[in-house]
């Protein structure tokens, strides 16, 4: 049975391991967000060269969420959240997860086997955000507090969101390496024989 978890950045390890596939969360707090590939690129050789980024992602959450920030009378406002697919950053995540130390990462779709190893290994959960959810995930927002790599447009920044009760979303990948995912394609793969069958008898049928 799902449990409903209203957690708040920044996490420990701890916390992160007692959450378990399909369970529900809500956060709140500071989270990072960044849909550009030359920004995850940029994240990675970073890690790898043993280079500090501009903020700190220690036990914090770093999404695949898309949002524009209009500056308003001289401050930044974030104006929505919409989920990006996340198999689209699959090189890179080991590397974030291993060398940032994150306790949450997310957006839509999963991550391959690579990363959920490293989620795994780091203590480090996925969560599936609700896709078409903009105008729920939206309510979430607070402000702006820091904004990096200005040169790239909104979507692409490094840019760190003050959220409020962020969700509901779904721990689809859990930090034992559990994956909704994975029960999903059992489960079809298990109907499969039958779903055959009945074809097989209709066809005749007919």
């Amino acid at each position: 049975m799902s449990r409903l978890h209203e957690l708040t950045l920044p996490l420990s390890e701890a916390r992160v391991r007692e959450l378990r596939v399909g369970d529900m969360v809500t956060l709140t707090g500071a989270v990072t967000v960044s849909i550009g590939i030359p920004t995850h690129k940029r994240m990675a050789d970073a890690v790898r060269k043993g280079e500090p980024l501009p903020v700190d992602l220690n036990g914090g959450a770093f999404f695949h969420l898309s949002t524009y920030v209009r500056e308003q009378d001289g401050v930044s406002v974030p104006l929505y959240l919409n989920p990006s697919t996340s198999t689209r950053y699959n090189a890179w995540m080991p590397d974030l997860v291993r060398g940032l130390g994150l306790r949450m990462v997310g957006g839509k779709g999963g991550l391959d086997d690579a990363s959920v190893a490293a989620l795994r290994e780091c203590g480090c959960a996925y969560l599936s955000f609700l896709g078409g959810g903009l105008p729920l995930l939206s309510r979430a927002l607070r402000g702006v507090r820091s904004s990096h790599w200005n040169e790239y447009i909104s979507q692409f920044r490094l840019l760190t969101l003050d959220v409020s009760e962020l969700g509901p979303c779904t721990v689809a990948i859990d930090a034992h390496g559990g994956s909704i995912y994975d029960n999903l394609r059992d489960r079809a793969q298990g109907r499969m024989p039958e779903i055959l069958e009945r074809m097989r008898r209709a066809r005749q049928a007919t």
